[in-house]
């Protein structure tokens, strides 16, 4: 079998976990005998294109023609089976599906977020969660509201090449779709459950579980967004010490308020941002791991990295997170499942869980309200034990790479029997 992985990397300078996983899904594919054929741009090249190329830009999110030219003659080329699309922005442009189907070849695509409507990508401005875009042949309010890199030119091209290529990606023969989230996304986007697959992204596995630690991780890009103030609002309402340490990671434009809050409380510790060591030290450390994303996360690594420890999760209900911690999914019959287990830990033997909170295979999910996360926390430090092993056999039969590797290849093994659509 033969794919070509297209992909437009984003910056370094930006850390991108897309980038990492379109690596390692590239690796685990490799490894299991699969030829890549990487078609790969980087948002990094821009600065040392020449001034022709330059010039061109402002069209590219549309067509891309460079891009076009020399993916055309890669398909001609190799005759790939399939092409696996990945991100198409700025250097390669969705146009890049119309090209492999120019050539009789058919295409997946992963969806890591959500342009096909937003020209953000995330549903979220100003604060909160907005979705003003969808159900409009124009993106008006990105432009309106400077949603695309803040500014109102940038936005409006991206509103206008979402609006030119709707056609395009009703056009894909396949969605993976990395969450139960994404999946109802793109069908409220017109596109028919038969071409759409769930398939969530994999971790190494880092091996057997070492015992859990104490007190909880909260380990994101430092960002409105991903519910930095959420979670130190609601930790502030328990006293010092009484839910063991709260570890924070990462950075960004929020960092000031999460030394502050180090700075003020000695059972809050923020260890910057962390190579994979680091990452796997903080982890082993904790007992809970905590997503408390404000916007509808599409699927939070951090979360797979957790259960791939035995780590139980505390996340907020949005987005894919309560598909990562099994909080999605049908209860077992006669109340002897995970959720139901971690539910009588955190009501004392049978109690109902306290509304707002709702336990999952592999963890706990919650209203994003500080009063709810804070209530929550205690719960979640109070099962932890009882939910580590079920966080663990989650992972190895949702998440290992054995796993999704095999599901991604019965993927591209129904495509290529079956001709693309022109």
């Amino acid at each position: 079998m033969r794919i070509v992985v297209a992909h437009n990397r984003y910056r370094e300078a930006q850390p991108s976990g897309e980038n990492t996983i379109v690596d390692s899904e590239i690796g685990q594919l490799t490894a299991a005998g699969v030829e890549v054929l990487p078609f790969i741009r980087s948002s990094d090249e821009i600065p040392s294109m020449s001034k022709a190329a330059k010039a061109l830009l402002p069209i590219s999110p549309i067509w891309a023609p460079r891009a076009q030219h020399d993916l055309s003659r890669l398909l001609t080329e190799h005759r790939p089976d399939v092409l696996h699309l990945h991100n198409p922005y700025p250097l390669l442009s969705p146009w890049v599906v119309r090209t492999a189907h120019r050539h009789g070849v058919p295409v997946v695509q992963t969806v890591h977020n959500y342009r096909q409507v937003c020209s953000s990508g995330i549903y979220f401005r100003d604060g909160v969660i907005c979705q003003d875009c969808k159900g409009r042949a124009l993106g008006v309010p990105a432009i309106k509201h400077r949603c695309y890199r803040d500014s109102a030119a940038q936005s409006a091209l991206m509103a206008t090449t979402l609006a030119v290529h709707r056609g395009t990606w009703r056009s894909v023969d396949r969605y993976i779709a990395l969450t139960s989230a994404i999946a109802d996304h793109l069908r409220d986007y017109g596109i028919p459950d038969e071409r759409i697959v769930v398939k969530p992204n994999a971790v190494p596995d880092p091996g057997r579980p070492a015992p859990l630690g104490d007190g909880f991780l909260y380990m994101a890009r430092l960002s409105p967004e991903k519910g930095v103030d959420l979670l130190l609002d609601a930790w502030r309402r328990h006293p010092v010490g009484a839910l063991g340490t709260l570890r924070m990671a990462g950075d960004g434009e929020l960092r000031p308020l999460v030394e502050a809050a180090a700075a003020e409380r000695p059972d809050v510790v923020y260890l910057g941002q962390l190579d994979r060591a680091g990452v796997r030290a903080a982890v082993e450390a904790s007992a809970v791991v905590i997503a408390a994303s404000m916007w509808h996360d599409v699927l939070p690594t951090v979360i797979i990295e957790a259960l791939a420890s035995g780590r139980p999760v505390l996340g907020t209900a949005l987005g894919g997170i309560p598909y990562l911690v099994g909080a999605d999914a049908p209860r077992e019959p006669a109340g002897t499942g995970p959720a139901e287990v971690a539910s009588a830990v955190a009501g004392g033997g049978g109690s109902p869980m306290p509304a707002g909170i709702e336990a999952g295979e592999a963890g706990w999910v919650v209203a994003p309200e500080p009063a709810a996360l804070a209530a929550a926390l205690p719960i979640a430090r109070a099962g932890a034990a009882a939910l580590a092993p079920a966080a663990r056999a989650r992972y190895e039969r949702t998440f290992h790479p054995d796993v999704v590797t095999k599901q991604l290849i019965d993927i591209y093994a129904g495509l290529s029997r079956t001709p693309s659509r022109a």
